[in-house]
């Protein structure tokens, strides 16, 4: 998956999250969430690092970190599987 290719998946899930009025938030580490909103305002929060990490060169964290939030969009029914595959393809 190419840099720019990330940066489009990270794109859409900004807007969705945006769309469905999800703050971003750092959960602490020692914490399980206790609602989907709890999932989703982390995952919003993880992308503005992700971006951090593009330019640094770091693309298997950010890879790791992909698979996380889409993990989660699909556990809680943002997104198909299917749908998930169409953002990382070419």
């Amino acid at each position: 998956m190419e840099t720019d290719k990330v940066r489009e998946a990270l794109t859409i899930y900004r807007k969705k999250f945006e769309e469905l009025n999800v703050p971003k938030r750092r959960f602490p580490r020692n914490e399980l969430p206790k609602s989907d909103n709890d999932f989703l305002a982390h995952c919003h929060g993880m992308l503005d690092e992700m971006e951090v990490f593009i330019q640094e060169g770091r693309m298997e964290k950010v890879f790791r970190w992909l698979g996380f939030i889409q993990g989660c969009l699909w556990r809680i029914g943002v997104y198909t599987v299917e749908e998930m595959k169409n953002h990382n393809r070419p």
